[in-house]
């Protein structure tokens, strides 16, 4: 469902769960995070999420992986840990069990690497394969993380290279490139778990993770949560194998168009930017990197941490006095 839509059909919920009337709810509708957050005592609070969508590579096991990961990773980008899992399935009565197992134990084994558990779910059948995971994390209430708080002179952070989502469409299309499309693959397999680690040991002004509503989308939400603007600079952009190509044959699914059309209004280009790129950051994620605004004070000790641990991360952007997104 795009932005614009699920705004409008969220409305009625909001006036029924006003936050007054539920003190211990410290992250749910009216907030609109990645997760919902509910206090339970003065040391515990729950992270709730769910997510699943349609295969986007051929792989059931990768699917499945995939699916999980990208699920989770909203515990991770509210600061939290993942603690038990429930599988959400939609399966076609024709598609053999066997293929039905290596979705499952794609996921499976992810919330194991995950350190939850997973301990149920429920199915149905439908038309096409779906799947995906609800997920309960635990973190403490004065340490969860949310899109609002990014200040003027934050570096932007960010721990997954883009364009994953383009990759998926080409190989949709039968014109992706193997290579291309294995380390699209890696990347979207790969839990957020550490790399929520290396920012917790420092501290962090915001985060969110980028998926369905694209680099893009996913800035404005902090921007306009955090009364900031946030700047970003093509250049410093990291984008996995062949993404880039697919957008100048313009290979982009719908959801870009979708993306677009909500959060155009927010967004300026430098006039050197090309609309295949332009296009490229509306486009959507599964499974990103986490977005994060960093005190300028401390970018460099956690820089520091990700390097000491080989694990990737790009000074993308900073925020800046103002509003909206600016692209440089």
């Amino acid at each position: 469902m795009g932005p614009e839509t699920l705004a409008q059909v969220l409305r009625p919920l909001r006036n029924l769960f006003r936050a007054e009337h539920y003190p211990e709810l410290l992250v749910g509708l009216e907030i609109s995070d990645d997760a919902a957050v509910y206090k339970i005592s003065d040391e515990l609070a729950v992270i709730q999420t769910l997510d699943f969508f349609t295969p986007i590579v051929d792989d059931p096991y990768d699917y499945g992986a995939i699916a999980a990961a990208n699920a989770m990773s909203d515990v991770y980008a509210m600061g939290g840990e993942v603690v038990l899992a429930l599988n959400i399935c939609g399966f076609p009565p024709d598609l053999p069990p066997d293929v039905i197992s290596e979705i499952l134990r794609g996921g499976a084994e992810k919330v194991v690497e995950a350190g939850g558990v997973l301990a149920g779910g429920h199915t149905i059948d439908d038309k096409e394969p779906k799947y995906g995971l609800s997920v309960m994390g635990l973190i403490h209430p004065e340490r969860v993380w949310t899109k609002a708080g990014a200040r003027p002179g934050d570096a932007m952070v960010l721990t997954k290279p883009l364009g994953v989502g383009i990759v998926a469409t080409a190989l949709k299309g039968e014109v992706a490139d193997p290579a291309h499309v294995t380390a699209a693959v890696e990347s979207m397999k790969r839990l957020n778990r550490d790399a929520a680690r290396l920012v917790q040991k420092v501290g962090v002004s915001a985060c969110t993770d980028v998926t369905g509503f694209a680099l893009l989308g996913h800035s404005y939400e902090m921007a306009k949560k955090s009364g900031v603007r946030l700047d970003f600079y093509v250049d410093k952009l990291p984008f996995v194998e062949g993404a880039v190509g697919y957008a100048e044959d313009w290979l982009f699914p719908a959801g870009t168009c979708n993306n677009e059309r909500a959060y155009e209004g927010a967004v300026r280009f430098a006039p050197e930017i090309s609309e295949e790129m332009q296009q490229l950051l509306y486009t959507p994620e599964t499974s990103g990197g986490l977005l994060v605004a960093v005190p300028p004070e401390k970018l460099e000790t956690l820089t520091t941490f990700f390097a000491n641990e080989e694990h990737p991360c790009w000074v993308v952007g900073e925020a800046a006095e103002g509003e909206g997104v600016q692209v440089l």
